[in-house]
């Protein structure tokens, strides 16, 4: 039993998607590898064939991992979260207390997590500092570079 994510319908579409490609494009290219190195001859000394069968070993490793996420994902209700606090699907903006300055980050699952589009995983080292601070809160998180201390300025979602 894998652990249960939440995800938005958007990033579990995402994951679906890519199942599907993997499950119909991606076999069907490593079929096409391992026919093409199997015409080529002895398959004792063919390391086409073997880089083929190694591939095609990973696509369903890869497609079992994303078979196991699904069906432990859960898609998040959006109107039940609550803004009083952060939780998962929050949009927080801080202040970095030492500097002055103000980011906003949206907490996602680890799968979702995208820091060029500002959202941050859950399970992050500022992830977990945030989780449950309400607005007006400071927090101190260690990160790698030593330890930062922010503000809550606002939650949204």
């Amino acid at each position: 039993m894998g652990k249960i994510s939440y995800y938005t319908e958007e990033g579990l579409s995402r994951l679906k998607t890519e199942l599907n490609d993997l499950k119909t494009k991606g076999r069907a290219d490593i079929a096409r590898q391992i026919a093409e190195a199997r015409d080529k001859g002895d398959l004792s000394e063919n390391a086409e064939y073997d880089a083929a069968k190694d591939a095609q070993g990973l696509l369903e490793m890869k497609i079992a991992k994303l078979e196991e996420i699904i069906s432990n994902a859960r898609l998040l209700d959006e109107s039940s979260i609550d803004a009083s606090q952060v939780s998962v699907l929050s949009t927080v903006k801080i202040k970095n207390r030492k500097n002055g300055a103000m980011v906003t980050y949206t907490l996602v699952s680890e799968e979702e997590a995208d820091l060029k589009q500002g959202k941050i995983s859950v399970g992050s080292p500022i992830g977990k500092g945030l989780l449950g601070k309400k607005v007006g809160d400071t927090t101190e998180i260690k990160v790698p570079a030593g330890v930062m201390e922010f503000e809550i300025l606002e939650i949204g979602r």
